[in-house]
């Protein structure tokens, strides 16, 4: 999971959300154990080349489950070589074994390599993301 975030921090160019604050060995061992997160990675030659971290959301108007990839990033050496395409046909192979009836995923405007990936893989939808901010609390 360690390696799995420096991955990103490097794919993103993002060391403040992936690598300043790392959690605990005891939440990465919890959130290993949620049933609903899914953490699979790509290798090769035992380095881990690529990655994507997704969760299951059960749905409560019908019995049936959607899986949304949070985070989906290839090493920068590895890219164009079907990595990130194989890790989503592990996730299918997944979502088809759990139930759900469709995978989703957010690409930025402007990210041309995602939206071609996802364009090939699934049907565009022109949609709008919000961040609502949440008040800091009491610890």
């Amino acid at each position: 999971m360690r390696t799995l975030n420096a991955l990103f921090a490097r794919a993103f160019e993002d060391s403040e959300n992936y690598a300043t604050a790392p959690p605990s060995d005891a939440y990465l061992q919890r959130w290993l154990g949620l049933a609903h997160g899914i953490a699979l990675v790509g290798a090769s030659e035992g380095e881990i080349v690529g990655g994507l971290v997704a969760y299951e959301l059960e749905k409560f108007e019908r019995a049936c489950r959607e899986i949304y990839i949070y985070d989906l990033a290839v090493d920068a050496r590895h890219r164009r070589r079907g990595v990130a395409t194989a890790l989503i046909g592990e996730l299918r192979a997944h979502a088809q074994r759990c139930g759900a009836w469709v995978i989703y995923v957010q690409a930025d405007h402007g990210d041309d390599p995602a939206i071609a990936l996802y364009t090939k893989l699934g049907a565009r939808e022109d949609v709008m993301h919000f961040d609502i901010a949440v008040p800091a609390g009491k610890s």
